[in-house]
C-alpha cells in the first residue's frame, strides 16, 4: 500500500479507504462473510469529484470557450481511455484485489476495471483529505498540457479527413467493415477495416464501433501519407 501511496504522492490518514478503492466487486463477492465492500460506491463518488475538478479546471483555462466546447473537452479528458492511461501510469493493476474468475480472465489489465478503480481512488483521496487533496492528485495525473494534446488528438475527425482526401479523385469509394470483436459485453473491443475501392488501406480498434472506424481512418491516412 505504501508503494501506491508513493505513486499517488499522498499518504492516507485512513488506509482502509484506499484498500476499499482497490476491491473489485468479484473480490468482495467472494469475501461476503468478511463484510467486504467493493469499490463501486467509491467509483460513483469519484466520477462526480473528477467531473467537478475537471470542469473547474477548464472553466478557468478557457475563459472564452462556450459551454458546448467545454463539455466536449471534459468528456474527452475523463473518458474511460484517459482513466485507463492514468491507471497504467500508476501501475494500479498490480494493486487491485480481484476474484479468482476475474483474475483468471485477465481482469487486472481490463480497461473498464482499471478506469473504475482510478475513479474510486480519486474518491478515497477526497474522503480522506478533502477536495483540495483530490484536486491536487487529479491535476498531477490527469490535467496537464500533455493530456490536453491527447484530448485534441481524440477530437479529430479522421473519417471526414479521409473522405476529403479520397474525394480529390473521381470514382473513389470508401467502405468500413467491422471484422471482429472481443471481450465481454461490458468491455468489448471492436476491430474495423477501411477499404478504398475494395482494397484494405487501414485497420483500427476501439471500445465502440465509431471509435474503431475513426482509428481505421487514422491508420489509412498514415498509410496514404
Amino acid at each position: 500500500m505504501q508503494e501506491l501511496e508513493k505513486k499517488l504522492n499522498y499518504t492516507f490518514r485512513d488506509p482502509a479507504l484506499l484498500s476499499e478503492a482497490l476491491n473489485h466487486s468479484s473480490y468482495a463477492n467472494e469475501h461476503r462473510a468478511d463484510n467486504m465492500h467493493s469499490n463501486e460506491r467509491l467509483e460513483f463518488l469519484g466520477d462526480s469529484v473528477l467531473g467537478f475538478v475537471t470542469a473547474e479546471y477548464l472553466y478557468a483555462l478557457h475563459p472564452d470557450a462556450p459551454e458546448g466546447d467545454l463539455t466536449r473537452i471534459r468528456a474527452a479528458l475523463v473518458c474511460e481511455q484517459s482513466l485507463h492511461e492514468v491507471a497504467q501510469k500508476l501501475e494500479l493493476g498490480k494493486f487491485l484485489k480481484l476474484g479468482k474468475g476475474e483474475e483468471a480472465g485477465g481482469g487486472r489489465q481490463r480497461t473498464s476495471i482499471l478506469a473504475d478503480a482510478t475513479e474510486a481512488v480519486f474518491a478515497a483521496v477526497y474522503l480522506d483529505g478533502g477536495i483540495a487533496e483530490a484536486s491536487a492528485l487529479i491535476h498531477r495525473v490527469l490535467l496537464d498540457v500533455e493530456r490536453e494534446e491527447v484530448v485534441e488528438e481524440r477530437r479529430r475527425d479522421y473519417k471526414t479527413a479521409l473522405q476529403e482526401r479520397v474525394q480529390r479523385h473521381a470514382d473513389q469509394v470508401l467502405t468500413y467493415h467491422m471484422v471482429g470483436e472481443q471481450g465481454p459485453d461490458h468491455a468489448k473491443t471492436f476491430v474495423t477495416e477501411v477499404l478504398l475501392n475494395g482494397v484494405s488501406i487501414g485497420t483500427g480498434s476501439g471500445h465502440s464501433k465509431k471509435e474503431s472506424e475513426q482509428m481505421a481512418a487514422k491508420a489509412a491516412l498514415e498509410f496514404m501519407n
